[in-house]
C-alpha cells in the first residue's frame, strides 16, 4: 500500500499529457473557418438575390396602384332556384363614401389603436409592431400582424388563384402596400380603408355603417359607436350587435381598453364607457332576395357565412353562383297560400275580437268617464298592453297613479287601435321539403318579408301541440304495443316528480269509450296520449323525435312533452315529418346544391345524405296511423278538410295541432 494521501475529490484533474499543436495544424484550421464562412456568406447573398430577383419578377407583374381600381369593381353574386331563375343577389350595393374630415375623429383613434397603433409612423410594415405581437401571442393573446396598408393592399388584389403560393400573394400584398404608400398620404389610404371596410348586412364604408347602426352620419359618432363599429372590422354574421349584442359588446370593450392603452382614451374614461349597453338604433338595410323567396335567400345567406370564411371567399363581390333547391312555381303557390290563409283568419280574428259583439261589462272608468275603448272579457290583457306604452310610463313619471296612467292610454282611441291591430295580428309561415332527397322546395318566412322579416319556419320556437303526437304513438310502437291496444277515454291524473298533478282534458270532455291507439291518433285524443306516455316514458318519446329530426331545440322530458308542450322549430318539425315519409330514412333540410364561379367553374357540390333513423316497419304502422287523420270522415279525423274541402289528392297521412286555446294552430301533411 502507498503511504501517499487520497487525491482530494474537488480538486481539478490533472491535465492530459498532450503534445502542443502544431502552428500548421492550427494556420489549416483557421483556413477551413474562412472557407465555410465564404462559402456559407456566398450562399446567402445567393439566396439573397434569388430572392430579390423573384421579388422584382413579382414587382413587374402586379398591377400598380392606379390598375387596381378595376380590380376593386365586385362582381354580384346571384342566388338560383332549381328551375334557373334568380332569386336573390349578394352584392355591395350600400355604398357612400365620405371625406376623412367627415369622419368623427374617434373612429380614427379607435382604428389606430386597435389595428396599427404606429400608422403614421412605419411605412407598410412595422417591426417593432411584430415584435409585440410575437410577445402577445407568447400570452395567449392573437393579434392581426398586418398594418392598415398592408389590410388594404389586401382588399385591392384579386383573390388567390389555385396557381399562386400563399408566400407569392403576401409579397403581392406587401408590394402594393409598398405602392400605397409611395404614391399615397397616410390620410388618403386612411380615407379609403375606411370607405371600403365591410360591416355586415350587405354595407360597406363607415357612413353607411353609421347610418345603418346608430341612424347617424360617419361625423357624429361618439366614443362607444366608434369602438363598436371598429370592432366589427373582419367579423361575420356571430359577431353582428344586431344578432349576438353580447360578443359584439365585448369586441367594442376591447376596443376601448386598447384606445387606452394607446392613450387615446383615460383609462377611467374608458372604464364608464364599457358599462354602457351599445345602443343600436338599428336601420335595416334593402332586402338581398327577390320575389316571394327572400327568407330563404336569407337563410341561404346565414349557412354559407362558415363556408365562405373556410374557402376565402367574400359572397358579396366574388361573383358566386349559387344553385339552390327552391322552386319558384312551388314558391309562389305558397307565398299566395299562405298571405290568402292568413287574411282569411285575420277576418275571423278580427270578427271575434271587434267591438261589434256583445259585451256585458266594461273594464273600469278614470275621473268618471267611460273608457273610450274596451274589449269583452280581457280587461287584464288591457291592461298589460297599456303598461307596455311610452305613453303610461311617462304619465307615471309625471306622477299620476298607475290607475289614471292606464286610464289614459284607454282614453286614447288612436293609440288603442294600434295596440290592438298589434296584439291580434296573425302571421304564419311554410315550407316544403322532399324526403327522398332532404330538398327545400318552398319556404315562406312570414306573410310579408317587408313588414315582418322575422323568419317562422326557421327562427321562431313555437309549441307544436298535436302534432307532436305522431313521436308518443311512433315510440309505443318502437316498444312492441299493438295500434289495436285499447284505452278509456276517460279523466287522467298523473303524479308529477313534484308532486304536482297533470290532469289533460280534450275539448269536448271524455266520452267514457275505449279506442284503439290508431283512433287515439287518429281523433287527437289528449286523454289517449297521456296514458301512452305514462306507459312508454316520456324519456322514449324525446328519443324518438330526435332520431326523426327534432334535434336543434330543447325538449323538456316530462309527461306534457306528448302534448308538444316544448317549443320547435317549423323547419325541424317539417324534416321530422319528412323522415315518416321516406320511411324512416332522415335526410338534413339542403337548401343549397352547387357553388361556382363567374366563370363558371364549380367550387363545391352539396347533397344530404341518408341517415337510417328509424326502423322502416315502424315507421310504415306509424304512417298508416296517420293516413287516417286526413282520409277518414268515419274516424272523425281532424285533418279531413285537406280531402273534403281542399280536394287535396294523392297519397297522404298528415296531423293538426292546437295550443293555447288555437294560439298556435299546425298543419303537417306528408306524401312519398
Amino acid at each position: 500500500m502507498s503511504d501517499e494521501p487520497d487525491p482530494d475529490p474537488r480538486a481539478a484533474p490533472a491535465p492530459l499529457a498532450s503534445a502542443p499543436l502544431s502552428a500548421a495544424a492550427a494556420r489549416a484550421g483557421r483556413r477551413w473557418a474562412w472557407r465555410a464562412a465564404g462559402a456559407l456568406t456566398l450562399i446567402g447573398a445567393a439566396a439573397c438575390a434569388a430572392l430579390a430577383l423573384y421579388v422584382a419578377a413579382l414587382a413587374r407583374s402586379t398591377p400598380g396602384t392606379g390598375d387596381l381600381r378595376p380590380v376593386q369593381a365586385s362582381w354580384p353574386s346571384l342566388i338560383v332556384s332549381s328551375d334557373g331563375a334568380t332569386i336573390g343577389r349578394f352584392a355591395t350595393a350600400h355604398v357612400a363614401p365620405v371625406k376623412l374630415k367627415a369622419v368623427s375623429p374617434e373612429v380614427v383613434k379607435a382604428l389606430i389603436a386597435t389595428e396599427d397603433r404606429r400608422f403614421y409612423a412605419h411605412s407598410r410594415f412595422d417591426l417593432r409592431r411584430l415584435l409585440a405581437l410575437a410577445w402577445y401571442a407568447l400570452n395567449g393573446d392573437a393579434r392581426d400582424g398586418a398594418t392598415i396598408s398592408l389590410q388594404y393592399a389586401r382588399r385591392l388584389l384579386p383573390q388567390r388563384s389555385d396557381t399562386q403560393t400563399p408566400l407569392e400573394h403576401r409579397l403581392r400584398e406587401a408590394i402594393i402596400a409598398r405602392r400605397l404608400e409611395r404614391d399615397r398620404s397616410k390620410d388618403e389610404i386612411l380615407e379609403a380603408y375606411l370607405n371600403g371596410a365591410p360591416f355586415l348586412y350587405n354595407v360597406r364604408g363607415i357612413e353607411m355603417a353609421a347610418r345603418t347602426y346608430f341612424d347617424k352620419p360617419a361625423a357624429q359618432l361618439d366614443t362607444a359607436q366608434s369602438a363598436t363599429l371598429v370592432g366589427m372590422l373582419g367579423s361575420d354574421q356571430r359577431s353582428s350587435p344586431v344578432r349576438n349584442p353580447q360578443r359584439a359588446l365585448e369586441r367594442r370593450n376591447v376596443v376601448l381598453s386598447r384606445m387606452a392603452e394607446a392613450g387615446a382614451l383615460a383609462p377611467a374614461r374608458a372604464a364608464e364607457l364599457q358599462r354602457l349597453p351599445l345602443g343600436l338604433d338599428f336601420q335595416r338595410p334593402a332586402a338581398e332576395g327577390v320575389g316571394p323567396a327572400r327568407h330563404f335567400v336569407k337563410q341561404v345567406r346565414d349557412q354559407l357565412l362558415d363556408w365562405a370564411e373556410a374557402h376565402e371567399a367574400d359572397l358579396y363581390r366574388d361573383g358566386l353562383v349559387i344553385r339552390t333547391t327552391l322552386d319558384t312555381k312551388l314558391q309562389r303557390f305558397a307565398a299566395d297560400a299562405l298571405v290568402q290563409q292568413v287574411a282569411l283568419l285575420q277576418r275571423v280574428a278580427g270578427f271575434e275580437w271587434s267591438e261589434a259583439r256583445p259585451r256585458t261589462a266594461r273594464i273600469g272608468q278614470a275621473a268618471g268617464q267611460p273608457f273610450a275603448y274596451f274589449w269583452h272579457d280581457h280587461a287584464a290583457l288591457l291592461a298589460e298592453m297599456a303598461r307596455g306604452t311610452p305613453a303610461y310610463r311617462a304619465a307615471v313619471q309625471a306622477g299620476a297613479s298607475e290607475a289614471q296612467a292606464q286610464a289614459r292610454v284607454f282614453n286614447d282611441g288612436a293609440l288603442m287601435e294600434r295596440l290592438r291591430a298589434a296584439k291580434t295580428r296573425l302571421t304564419a309561415g311554410f315550407v316544403a321539403i322532399d324526403p327522398a332527397s332532404g330538398a327545400v322546395r318552398a319556404w315562406v318566412g312570414s306573410p310579408d318579408f317587408d313588414h315582418e322579416p322575422f323568419d317562422h319556419v326557421a327562427q321562431a320556437r313555437r309549441q307544436p301541440g298535436s302534432t307532436f303526437k305522431p313521436f308518443v304513438y311512433g315510440a309505443a310502437l318502437r316498444q312492441g304495443v299493438s295500434t289495436e291496444r285499447r284505452y278509456r277515454d276517460a279523466p287522467v291524473n298523473i303524479v308529477l316528480s313534484d308532486g304536482s298533478h297533470w290532469q289533460p282534458t280534450d275539448a269536448g270532455g271524455p266520452s267514457g269509450k275505449w279506442l284503439s291507439l290508431r283512433q287515439g291518433l287518429v281523433q287527437s285524443k289528449n286523454t289517449i296520449t297521456a296514458q301512452v306516455v305514462q306507459q312508454v316514458g316520456a324519456t322514449a318519446v324525446a328519443r324518438f323525435a330526435k332520431a326523426a329530426g327534432v334535434r336543434d331545440s330543447r325538449l323538456e322530458v316530462v309527461p306534457s312533452l306528448a302534448l308538444g308542450t316544448s317549443a320547435v322549430s317549423l323547419l325541424e318539425m317539417t324534416g321530422a315529418y319528412a323522415t315518416l315519409a321516406a320511411m324512416g330514412e332522415r335526410r338534413a333540410p339542403l337548401l343549397v346544391t352547387e357553388i361556382s364561379d363567374h366563370d363558371g367553374r364549380v367550387l363545391a357540390r352539396f347533397d344530404s345524405p341518408a341517415e337510417r333513423a328509424l326502423d322502416p316497419a315502424i315507421t310504415a304502422r306509424l304512417v298508416g296511423m296517420m293516413r287516417g287523420v286526413v282520409e277518414d270522415p268515419a274516424e272523425r279525423g281532424t285533418g279531413v278538410a285537406v280531402r273534403t274541402e281542399f280536394g287535396v289528392r294523392g297519397e297522404l297521412a298528415g296531423k293538426t295541432g292546437t295550443t293555447q286555446n288555437n294560439t298556435d294552430g299546425w298543419f303537417m301533411l306528408i306524401s312519398p
